[in-house]
């Protein structure tokens, strides 16, 4: 079983890879474009907007913040309006293991565990976001703290990080796909010879020495140099240079067809591993077995030293991160363990935070080996990141009463298990319309955004403030405030929307 369980492990994070390639396909040149408008993401919340969708279009946190990086150091794009792009690829990159947790819907406790254990990062990206992004649009403390460690450190260009986990799982995710990301950073900064390149790459290997002193200038297909790859590619190159290997090189099918191919059959594999990882780990992890390992990860240090466990947590986290380079890997990971009740949503909430870090820890190394000239840039986007995970921390972990994504978290899941369906709502509403509506609001001007978001904040802080206090001290309220039942059915309960669903799905069964 332990071997058959690594097999599925192997494969589950292949399946991600290629979900991540699925993704690019059907929605990097559209990521691109979105980019390439420095008007819109002059405005901070637009900004922030773009880099949630643009993340949750390409399922890859690493391929938007590259892309954010290339922009800034070639002078497309100021640091200062960076950064709320960078917070918003932060909450976009949560998504991937909220739809993991949907694979355990089918047995109520284990999916209102691992949906809460999901959410717990998406609760703590827009807590984090909705307090830090205010205070820098007001005070710029990011872009002044990152512009003096810059500055205050002599660096110097160094090594990339360390593709621990590529090594493994590329050669067989090459032999499914390969693409050509400079594509889509060409797009975004404004090529618009690439407009109609593939991503999909043909030709592999480097660019031959000759190709350079050849009098003809560079081909139109070329991005740079070894990545003169893609489809249409009919040049000298050709010539010596090697074809790619893989399942695709030589379809006649447009990008979005592979993409969406690849999507289909991704969530496939991916849904099936992990129903059978599941499988294989509630037959593993039963009598004494469970308890030892649920002891061992859930159980405090000792007396002294309690209070450190969580940050503890936070290292491995981010040692587990910085080796398989990849937050959504990680977390996603960690979600059938805490469906099964092994991790603890608790102990959860440090692993967490820790990959949060881990992940920008690996974004300072890929910085780090930039060309001399766009150091410095590369390098205080780079720390932004880290500052604003680091200043999430602080603000939602150190003292328990202000670890509010935990109870959040919770909440989602309570109400997950009782109706299903919210699972998918939820996703749809957080990711997809409500970064769309507040996008459109912030294209009308500062004034209608303010108009209309101080009046829906204040109304969301003051049912929070009504919610804690009727869970805990219901004599403080007026009697009419003591419950929501003053109110009709539908704005207090999801029992009304539960029931249509309920007919409409029986309706449509019926008719099948």
């Amino acid at each position: 079983k332990v071997p058959l369980m690594f097999g599925f492990l192997y494969l589950f994070v292949c399946s991600l890879d290629v979900l991540s390639s699925a993704f690019q396909l059907a929605g990097g040149k559209v990521a691109g474009d979105i980019f390439k408008d420095n008007a819109i993401l002059s405005n901070p919340v637009a900004g922030l907007v773009v880099g949630i969708l643009v993340t949750v279009l390409v399922q890859s946190s690493s391929t938007s913040t590259s892309i954010i990086v290339s922009m800034v150091s070639s002078g497309l794009l100021e640091v200062r309006s960076a950064i709320p792009i960078i917070m918003g690829s932060n909450i976009g990159t949560s998504v991937t293991n909220t739809i993991v947790a949907l694979m355990q819907a089918g047995d109520r406790s284990e999916f209102k565990r691992a949906f809460a254990g999901a959410t717990v990062h998406d609760c703590f990206n827009w807590l984090s976001v909705l307090v830090l992004l205010p205070l820098e649009v007001v005070s710029g403390y990011l872009h002044h703290v990152t512009r003096l460690v810059v500055a205050t450190f002599n660096i110097r260009s160094g090594k990339d990080a360390p593709d621990l986990l590529k090594i493994i799982t590329e050669p067989f995710t090459k032999l499914i796909i390969q693409l050509d990301k400079s594509v889509i950073t060409g797009i975004a900064t404004g090529d618009e010879s690439l407009r109609n390149r593939s991503l999909i790459r043909i030709w592999c290997g480097p660019v031959p020495p000759q190709t350079a002193t050849v009098g003809l200038g560079p081909t139109p297909n070329c991005t740079a140099p070894g990545h003169c790859s893609t489809k249409g590619t009919e040049s000298l190159h050709n010539i010596t240079r090697q074809k790619c290997e893989h399942l695709f090189t030589d379809t006649p099918l447009p990008d979005l067809a592979v993409g969406l191919v690849l999507l289909a059959g991704s969530l496939i594999v991916l849904c099936t591993c992990l129903i059978l990882l599941v499988k294989l780990l509630n037959s593993l992890l039963k009598g004494q077995v469970a308890k030892a390992i649920q002891k061992v990860i859930n159980t405090d240090l000792p007396h002294p030293l309690s209070w450190l466990t969580g940050y503890f947590a936070m290292v491995v986290g981010a040692g587990m991160t910085f080796v398989v380079q990849s937050s959504s890997v990680f977390t996603s990971a960690i979600t059938p363990l805490i469906g099964l009740g092994v991790i603890s949503i608790e102990r959860a909430y440090p692993l967490t935070l820790g990959s949060n870090i881990g992940t920008t820890t690996t974004a300072i190394l890929a910085a780090l080996a930039s060309p001399g000239d766009k150091l410095a840039s590369s390098f205080q986007i780079a720390l932004c990141h880290f500052f604003f995970n680091i200043s999430g921390i602080l603000l939602w972990y150190p003292l328990p009463f202000t670890r509010l994504p935990i109870r959040m978290a919770k909440a989602l899941g309570e109400r997950t298990a009782k109706y299903r369906w919210f699972a998918v709502l939820y996703l749809i509403v957080c990711f997809l319309l409500l970064p769309s509506l507040i996008f459109g609001i912030s294209m009308a001007g500062w004034r209608v955004l303010v108009g209309v978001g101080a009046p829906f904040l204040g109304l969301l802080f003051f049912v929070g403030l009504v919610n804690a206090l009727q869970a805990r001290s219901p004599g403080r309220l007026p009697k009419w405030l003591q419950t929501w039942d003053f109110l009709p059915a539908w704005m207090h309960s999801l029992q009304p929307l539960d029931q249509l669903i309920t007919r409409a799905t029986l309706c449509c069964t019926d008719r099948c």
